[in-house]
């Protein structure tokens, strides 16, 4: 077995992995390393080929490719080492990392920190529930946008979407651009999943219906996917049996949504937030495990690739300090999502890392007009920013300076008409 040893190794090649990376080798760490397991860097921005990438970071309107060659670009003027189609088996919690490859096989690569960046995957049919067998046709959003942006392949004809996700609205206007005729997209809540942005560009502006309140509630075909049954869900999501209606198809495209890809998080033992299906990070984004870092999707399932770079970069920073001794054991001040709130990251803040704001990431957990979002620690506010309009699908992020005592919970509230 071949060893290594690096300073901070980065696990995952996507724009958290990579955006750490540089930001660490900026901060003067040398022996750093991205492991990543596909062929090529960049993550799922490989096959995002429309634009709306860049928008906070670089002022620009740039595709999902652009974005990652920018930040590729400045990772190959660093020093920074890179581990392409190399899968990781195992962390350990003295910060070991086990992994293979077939240049050089199996090897044990120490390091001073870890930076979890593995991204998040797609919800499956299985995991909402439906009903039938499992024919050729049933395809997950991500998968047919890898047909068709990289691979080149149409993978239907008469296409339904199950779920408003991005993913799944901006493949609505993909495919329909393509020739496939898309019967519609079907959504089990009362409300859109996806940014309002898409909604507008990729359904409205395409006459792509939505149906809200609605889902799909069987698959027809035993080979390959010849229909399938929707039909409108009431309140409290369940199936009104006289709404039900046949659509034929040879493609369901699931945007179900997006969890976490953490089982390398879950087997080395790091505490996890039931909320977000990610790590319990401080405002270093060091996770339970001293060391060992998290930050992307892997963390939290962000809305905009600008807040999935932004947090590499605070893992990494945290990463930096903490080899540097910065970091040791402390007290921590909790902190908590209020009755509007979904949920908080980070969860807990430092009381040795005080030194500069922290950076929160929440979304709510329905629409709110007109709302005011607090920042209170122990019964005093110290922070408060006006919304006109706030909603699930779009994160809010805000910095706060906070003291050394006290719990701190963040909510919002809707402000009254006058």
């Amino acid at each position: 077995m071949k060893k290594f040893i690096y300073d901070i190794v980065i696990i995952g090649g996507g724009p958290a992995g990579i955006a750490a990376a540089i930001k660490a080798n900026e901060l003067g760490t040398k022996r750093v390393l991205i492991i990543e397991r596909d062929l090529e860097l960049g993550g799922i921005l490989q096959q995002c080929i429309h634009d709306g990438f860049g928008i906070h970071r670089f002022k620009s309107r740039l595709c999902g490719t652009e974005y990652a060659q920018r930040f590729i670009n400045q990772l190959e003027r660093s020093n920074v080492e890179v581990f392409v189609d190399t899968m990781v088996i195992e962390i350990t919690e003295d910060k070991k990392v086990y992994a293979c490859n077939n240049v050089d096989g199996m090897m044990e690569i120490e390091a001073n920190a870890i930076i979890l960046a593995m991204g998040c995957r797609e919800r499956t049919a299985s995991q909402v529930f439906i009903y039938g067998y499992r024919p050729q046709g049933v395809l997950t959003a991500g998968a047919v946008q890898r047909y068709i942006n990289i691979e080149g392949h149409l993978p239907g004809s008469k296409a339904v979407i199950l779920g408003s996700g991005d993913i799944g609205l901006i493949m609505a206007r993909r495919m329909k651009l393509e020739g496939i005729d898309v019967k519609g997209v079907y959504e089990v809540m009362p409300n859109p999943g996806g940014l309002t942005r898409n909604i507008v560009q990729c359904l409205d502006d395409y006459d792509i219906p939505l149906h809200l309140s609605t889902t799909v509630v069987e698959i027809h075909g035993k080979h390959k996917i010849e229909g399938v049954t929707v039909a409108v869900v009431d309140e409290n999501r369940q199936v009104i049996d006289e709404t039900k209606t046949y659509i034929e198809c040879d493609l369901l495209v699931l945007a179900v949504g997006l969890i976490p890809e953490n089982e390398l998080s879950n087997k080395v033992g790091i505490e996890m937030d039931k909320a977000t299906k990610g790590p319990i990070l401080d405002n270093a984004y060091m996770t339970s495990i001293d060391g060992i870092f998290a930050c992307g999707n892997v963390a939290v399932v962000f809305d905009l690739v600008d807040y999935v770079s932004k947090s590499g970069e605070i893992a990494a920073q945290g990463a930096v300090d903490y080899i540097k001794g910065k970091l040791k054991k402390c007290n921590y001040i909790n902190v908590k999502a209020g009755s509007n709130i979904s949920f908080v990251v980070p969860q807990r803040i430092r009381t040795d890392y005080l030194d500069k704001k922290v950076q929160y990431f929440l979304r709510v957990n329905k629409n709110f007009d007109r709302t005011k979002l607090t920042c209170v620690q122990n019964d005093v506010e110290i922070y408060q920013k006006t919304c006109l309009f706030v909603a699930p699908p779009e994160m809010l992020d805000l910095e706060v300076e906070c003291k050394c005592f006290g719990n701190i919970v963040l909510d919002i509230m809707e402000v009254k008409k006058t």
